[in-house]
């Protein structure tokens, strides 16, 4: 089990379903109204939701999901 399952599986259903839910918004290109950010001298996205932020890249114009992760100082460390 990856940090992405192990994450969704200890959050509230109601969280839970609000990340999918965007992840497939992500996914599907439909971004308009998504508070999405480019990571600074990276070639890494963050999308912010509540407390939550989903790291993400593109390959090959495929959205890659890297972490979600609970927002803090260290969010951005390793990317």
């Amino acid at each position: 089990m990856n940090k992405i399952e192990k994450l969704l599986r200890k959050i509230s259903q109601k969280d839970r379903q609000r990340l999918l839910h965007l992840i497939e918004l992500l996914i599907s290109r439909k971004k308009n109204n998504l508070n999405i950010s480019k990571i600074k001298n990276t070639d890494f996205f963050r999308l912010k939701s509540g407390r939550y932020r989903i790291i993400f890249h593109y390959q090959n114009k495929e959205v890659i999901i890297d972490a979600i992760k609970l927002r803090g100082k260290d969010t951005y460390s390793n990317f």
